[in-house]
This record gives structure tokens, sequence and C-alpha cells, in this order.
């Protein structure tokens, strides 16, 4: 398993990535982002056909992939903080000389939407279907939907 993590991590920088004080910097920053972000959505649509299919189904599978992908999605959300950041801070002139900044924030801001989107789908399905592990379930004494509207009851006429 280690061995993934870190060839996963083989294109990137390292826990240290390059100061983004340059438009170049910002736009590679952005595009690695969006590729990443790309491989995370053909996951979770793999993940959504399957559900859709549930005789193919393995769930260790898909939890494999997203160990492997969630060391990096966080490393590059904070990459995407800071790179929108040092967009933000360049000189007017020079975000209009490289008119695919913005492009790049919005594609990246898409395709994570996109992940979200589907990867809630996705966990509706695993709960429509009885797959969610007994341990991701929280306890039936904390799924009192009306626990408040019971407390007042005895209050109303």
């Amino acid at each position: 398993m280690a061995n993934s993590g870190s060839a996963g991590n083989a294109g990137h920088a390292g826990p240290h990535p390059a100061p983004l004080n340059s438009a170049d910097a910002i736009l590679r920053t952005l595009r690695q982002n969006v590729a990443l972000y790309g491989e995370i959505l053909a996951v979770v649509e793999r993940e959504n056909r399957a559900l859709a299919s549930a005789a193919t189904y393995a769930p260790d599978e898909f939890a494999a992939a997203r160990k492997t992908l969630l060391p990096r999605l966080q490393e590059s959300l904070a990459q995407l903080k800071e790179a929108r950041a040092a967009w933000s801070a360049l000189e007017p002139e020079e975000r209009r000389r490289h008119t695919e900044g913005a492009a790049l924030l919005r594609q990246n801001q898409d395709v994570i939407m996109k992940i979200i989107l589907l990867d809630r789908d996705n966990e509706q399905a695993l709960l429509r279907q009885g797959l969610v592990p007994r341990t991701h379930v929280p306890p039936a004494q904390r799924q009192r939907p009306h626990f408040v509207a019971n407390l007042y009851r005895p209050h109303t006429k």
C-alpha cells in the first residue's frame, strides 16, 4: 500500500510545492489539480456505474482507490486555495495576459462540484442497497428526527 501512495505522488512537487509567485506556477498548479480531480471523478463515475448494476459492485476496489487518492486530494485542495489567493494577488494586467487562469479556476470548481454531487448519489445508492457498513450508520437512538417536537408536545394545547 505504501508504494501506491508514493507512486501517486511521483508527479507532484512533494509535501512543500514550489511557491506560487508567478502566473506560470499558478497555472501549472491549477492544471495539475484539474488532472487529479479528473482521476477522482473517473473513480466516482465507475463506482456510480457499478452501483447501478449491483452485480458488479466491489466495495473494496473503491475503498482502496479512495484511500490512495485522499492524501493527494487533501494536498491539492490546500494548493487550490493558495493558487486562488495568489491569482487574486496578481496585478490585473498579469491576469489579463494569462486568460487561462480564470477558466482553470472555474474548471477546478466545476469538477469538484461534479465529484461532490455524484459521490452524494453514490452514498444514497449505498444506503438504499444496504451496503453501508454498520460502523458508518449512527445508532438508532441518535436518529430521532422528532425529538424537539416531542419535547414541546406536552406544553402545547
